[in-house]
Order: C-alpha cells, then sequence, then structure tokens
C-alpha cells in the first residue's frame, strides 16, 4: 500500500465518525486525509433537518484543506461508525479528485486505490480550458 500508516490513518478517520451529527440516519462518517505537505486533517459528516443540505465528511475535511493552508490530498480513508472502510459517494469522488487529483490515494473497499481508477475519466478543472 505504500509506506503510509494506513491503519493509523484509518483510527484518525474513527475517531473522526465519534463528533458526527447524524440523528437523522444514525449513520456517522468520518474521514481522514494526508496533504502533501504532512498535514493530517479529519471531517465528519453534519446531517440537517431538510436532508439533502446535509454535508458529508468528505465536505469537512476540504474545507479543513482550505481553512489550514490548502495543498493536494495524497492518502484518505472514510470509515462508518463501527470503523468499516467505505466508499465515498459520487459528489465525494468529484470533491476528493478535484483536491487530490488522479494520484491521491483512497483506501476502498477492495484495497487502496489511485482515484484514476475510483472515478476514472473524470470532470476537472482541465476540462473547463
Amino acid at each position: 500500500m505504500s509506506d503510509v500508516d494506513w491503519d493509523g490513518l484509518r483510527d484518525r478517520a474513527v475517531e473522526a465518525a465519534t463528533h458526527a451529527y447524524a440523528p437523522y440516519s444514525n449513520y456517522p462518517v468520518g474521514v481522514a486525509a494526508l496533504v502533501d505537505d504532512g498535514r493530517l486533517l479529519q471531517g465528519c459528516n453534519v446531517e440537517n433537518a431538510a436532508y439533502g443540505v446535509g454535508l458529508c465528511a468528505e465536505c469537512g475535511l476540504v474545507s479543513q484543506l482550505h481553512l489550514t493552508g490548502g495543498g493536494r490530498l495524497t492518502h484518505v480513508v472514510c470509515v462508518n461508525g463501527k470503523g468499516d472502510v467505505i466508499m465515498p459517494c459520487g459528489r465525494c469522488r468529484q470533491l476528493l479528485w478535484e483536491n487530490g487529483g488522479p494520484t491521491m490515494l483512497l483506501w476502498t473497499v477492495s484495497g487502496v486505490k489511485p482515484m484514476s481508477e475510483v472515478l476514472p475519466d473524470a470532470f476537472g478543472p482541465d476540462d473547463l480550458a
């Protein structure tokens, strides 16, 4: 998988899930990531009574990325409240692509994969040129 401590990163995602606000679905989600400058970031889901405006854990993660100095995500793992590795939804795969690019590594339900495999033929900033 590389020399990254994936289990430690997963532990940080599990810890983040304990802060989730999920009173409607009772499905807490946590995410943890490494940034190209070595920072460790976390995020958790935040639900809303108007279901469609809830925030996925990855949204909080990307907000933290930009709030703390920007950069590129390099390694990411998402977990549910039981600590199981889960796949980000489609919207969040797009967020991760935008902020990590095709080489960002994601621990998926079928192992660690680069975003180029998780979101093949992705739409990104280069498509707007």
